[in-house]
């Protein structure tokens, strides 16, 4: 497995030991090899979502019978949760969302830019703990957290997956091919 898979391979781990049954997700090449790991699970049910807000509601069901879940994103779909979020307070249920990031270090594409850069603060104020992660080593640590924090601690958390991390899609060399 080449070196940016490695840590999408620990998170997968984590939702094993934090048996995590439900995965929720949109399409995003960030999120890939951790969304194909899951649909490969027999432990994990995968949900495609047609739009982001509806992994919050089944988040909750998810909890309310007793199962754990995360929600898998990119930054561009944090807009769309922002009514539905209100519900992790409403209930008082715990919630994981991990967040592929956009709009930051090497972004190509300027409409990005707004909610890749507003979404921590958006998160926050909704009563969101975030959490970010730059570099490799820190991805286990910070999601195993993260997990704790919403499972054993009662708490709304995201992390954050920066584009550091992810790297930057670079559409340039596309073309001189």
């Amino acid at each position: 497995m080449s070196a940016p898979a490695d840590w999408r391979q620990r998170i997968f781990e984590l939702f094993q030991q934090h048996d995590i049954k439900q995965v929720y997700h949109v399409p995003d090449a960030g999120h890939g090899p951790l969304i194909e790991a899951c649909q490969r699970s027999n432990a994990m049910r995968t949900v495609v979502l047609t739009t982001e807000e509806e992994g919050i509601p089944m988040a909750a069901g998810a909890w309310l019978g007793g199962q754990r879940s995360v929600l898998l994103m990119q930054s561009s779909g944090v807009g769309n949760t922002i009514n539905l979020l209100g519900l992790t307070k409403t209930l008082r249920m715990p919630f994981v969302t991990l967040i592929t990031m956009r709009g930051e270090w090497g972004e190509f594409n300027s409409w990005q830019y707004p909610m890749g850069q507003g979404t921590p603060r958006v998160l926050e104020a909704m009563g969101v703990i975030v959490y970010a992660v730059d570099r490799a080593e820190e991805v286990g640590p910070t999601v195993d957290a993260a997990l704790r924090a919403a499972f054993d601690g009662g708490q709304a958390v995201a992390v954050l997956l920066r584009q550091k991390l992810l790297g930057f899609k670079d559409f340039r060399a596309l073309g001189k091919r």
